[in-house]
């Protein structure tokens, strides 16, 4: 990145080079394409800018996107930016089983938001129109069809006038443990990340990059990822609806081969999907040689379906060396470490026993073993900290808490003072991840809430949920594994998602399974129906909800 670094996103888009083949290629829920070169883009979001000025919104006004498709969301997004006010993206209806769900977390979201306007596409408007049910400030409902539409134009664009430390977005939490906060996300905090993670620490962009992703936009690692950060970078990208993944995961990988693509990006469970979709026949189709990196994130990462998708896709060229796992969240704007680029995957086998006692010792030949994927070091000028419950640095191979600093990291929760109180150790974020390093790497275990605890032994979540999924009849990806008191001692519960039919025979091999693996029984094996496990709009699974619906005897199991 010759350029100089700007010191804004509507900066770093203007000075974005003119050439009329570098841009976005976006495909709608039709799967037809619509190219828009940078230049266009811009011209686009001063457009939408000067149609949004007609509202009479002062400056800074949060402005909410529900926006499924990718086309509308970027350019209103960048027309909400250039015309000086905050987007503020919100999940779409999709992402709930029922409307009533939807709207309180759209009325909670909207409300703290403080936002003015909500741009919805017409297909959302009937849910939508539900906020004014809610006891909240009544924004403005508009349709982005309407306000929008071909021809219409607005007065002359009004330069926004920003400062690097004026908010560029509201990106709110997936709310895997709480109600949604809206984590304050700076122009410098962006400028910061997106020049840090595709810079020569990072994935050291190229010209010839192309990046294809389906990933939703109205989260950190789609948005950021994938629009915010190429346009900061002068990186062409290829943008998919996520329903279309949803419905046909196999489009995803079939576009990397047809477009030549370098980057791409996703959670353990897409590349788990494709493994299970693609068979021998699809393969000899595709062409990944071209993929450099195939980034890894958002939920915890999986060694054995890394291993084994590089091994399911290798006769399509796909390499080992193109993973890239990384670590991050919404706070640190979007990434704070990334593994090695272009080497092969870092995969730690440690001592089960050892790590249950909070220590990561390499394990001995024929011992019980857990395989942990390193995600890298920080970036320059971010620091990471691992400490104890008290705030004390813990040495090499010892889990504790992750603690950040540095340009990246936002300053806290939108109106939110407990929150952002909360969250900070002096000058460090409080990730509330539990890692350890070692040979200056990190390695993330999970999340300190969702440790379980059980006679002086910690045991995490994720590997009893994984080795739960991979038994014939559970619905992988469905498994919650948490802790309960009963009679005063911390005992394990494990929810799974299966058919009624196999609902009886699990009982039985679920505990067998654990106790061989963990040397723990569940006190409880609950086998619900499948879609009713809670998860998060981003797909994660919500165990403390799932715990708080198995004690008030709301989790519906099957008979």
């Amino acid at each position: 990145m010759s350029r100089p670094t700007p010191n804004d996103l509507v900066q770093a888009i203007r000075e974005l080079p003119r050439d009329p083949d570098r841009g976005f290629t976006f495909m709608g829920s039709d799967r037809k394409e619509r190219f828009l070169s940078f230049a266009e883009m811009e011209r686009e979001a001063k457009r939408r800018a000067a149609l949004l000025a007609e509202l009479d919104l002062p400056k800074g006004s949060r402005i909410a996107l529900v926006l499924p498709q990718p086309y509308d969301f970027v350019l209103s997004f960048l027309g909400a930016v250039f015309g000086g006010y905050v987007p503020v993206p919100v999940y779409p209806r999709a992402s709930f089983k029922n409307a009533d769900g939807y709207i309180d977390t759209l009325s909670h979201i909207v409300s703290a938001s403080g936002s003015r306007v909500v741009l919805a596409a017409s297909g959302n408007l009937p849910v939508i129109e539900k906020l004014r049910e809610r006891e909240i400030d009544q924004p403005v409902i508009a349709n982005v069809e309407e306000i929008f539409a071909e021809g219409r134009e607005g007065g002359p664009f009004r330069d926004p006038a920003l400062s690097p430390d004026d908010l560029c977005f509201l990106q709110f939490t997936s709310g895997s443990t709480s109600k949604p906060k809206g984590v304050m996300v700076t122009h410098r905090n962006l400028i910061a990340n997106t020049t840090s993670f595709l810079g020569p620490h990072g994935l050291n962009r190229r010209d010839d990059d192309l990046a294809v992703s389906w990933l939703p936009l109205f989260h950190d690692m789609g948005l950021i990822g994938f629009v915010l950060g190429p346009l900061v970078c002068n990186i062409n990208v290829y943008l998919m609806p996520t329903e279309i993944f949803a419905r046909a995961p196999k489009l995803w990988l079939e576009t990397i081969s047809a477009r030549k693509a370098t980057i791409t990006y996703a959670p353990n469970f897409a590349y788990q999907l494709a493994i299970k979709r693609m068979k021998e026949r699809d393969i000899e189709k595709l062409d990944l040689s071209t993929l450099r990196v195939a980034g890894s994130g958002a939920e915890p990462i999986r060694a054995a379906t890394l291993l084994q998708f590089a091994e399911h896709f290798g006769p399509a060229g796909f390499r080992e060396e193109a993973f890239l796992p990384s670590y991050g969240m919404a706070e640190s704007t979007l990434a704070i470490t990334f593994h090695e680029l272009g080497t092969k995957l870092r995969i730690d086998r440690v001592s089960a026993k050892a790590m249950r006692e909070g220590r990561a010792e390499p394990a001995k030949d024929g011992e019980e073993a857990l395989e942990i994927v390193g995600c890298g070091r920080p970036f320059p000028g971010h620091d990471l900290r691992i400490v104890d419950e008290n705030g004390q640095d813990v040495g090499e191979r010892i889990v504790g808490e992750v603690l950040t600093r540095g340009p990246s990291v936002t300053s806290g929760y939108f109106q939110n003072e407990e929150a952002t109180r909360n969250a900070f150790m002096g000058d460090f974020l409080r990730t509330g991840d539990l890692a350890y390093m070692a040979d200056a790497y990190i390695y993330i275990c999970g999340r300190v809430k969702d440790l379980i605890i059980v006679r002086g032994e910690n045991h995490y979540p994720q590997d009893i949920e994984w080795l739960v999924g991979d038994l014939e009849g559970v619905r992988r990806g469905n498994v919650i594994a948490f802790s309960t008191v009963v009679n005063d001692v911390e005992e394990l519960v494990v929810a799974a998602e299966a058919n009624s039919t196999d609902a009886e025979n699990l009982r039985r091999t679920i505990p067998v399974a654990v106790v061989e693996e963990f040397g723990i029984r569940p006190h409880h094996v609950a086998i619900v129906p499948l879609g009713t496990l809670p998860k998060t709009s981003s797909g994660k699974v919500q165990r403390q909800k799932a715990r708080l619906l198995y004690e008030d005897g709301a989790l519906a199991e099957h008979a």
